[in-house]
């Protein structure tokens, strides 16, 4: 078994050599997604709308993949600034709904192009 690469311009393209996305067996591993639309420019606005971008590009990567938000297992989510932790958690509830994949948050001192959120996904690919 051989890792297959994911790729779509319905997300950014990958800023540096990596892939959006891998595909090992049943199981993808996604880039971490910074809100940045498919012209590679960072989404206007703040915590709320680049974290709404960062969804958009995960959902597009996961949707090349054949799978979806139901399927995550595991989320990532790196911020800039802890003290917006609660409005990104509103938005990232409003994604997966009662779908609870396993998540760790963490803050960092920076983030690629000075981003404020960036989020990576693991997810299962055709297992129901």
């Amino acid at each position: 078994m051989k890792p297959v690469q994911i790729a779509t311009d319905k997300a950014p393209a990958a800023i540096g050599p990596y892939s959006q996305a891998v595909r090992f067996g049943n199981v993808l591993f996604t880039s971490g997604q910074i809100p940045l639309g498919v012209d590679g420019q960072i989404v206007a606005g703040g915590i709320k709308e680049q974290t709404h971008q960062v969804f958009q590009n995960l959902q597009a990567v996961l949707e090349a993949a054949g799978t979806n938000l139901s399927s995550v297992l595991k989320a990532t989510v790196f911020l800039k600034d802890m003290n917006q932790f609660a409005e990104v958690n509103e938005i990232y509830g409003s994604y997966f709904g009662n779908h609870k994949p396993a998540r760790s948050t963490v803050e960092v001192a920076r983030l690629p192009k000075d981003v404020l959120v960036e989020i990576e996904l693991t997810a299962a690919i055709g297992v129901e």
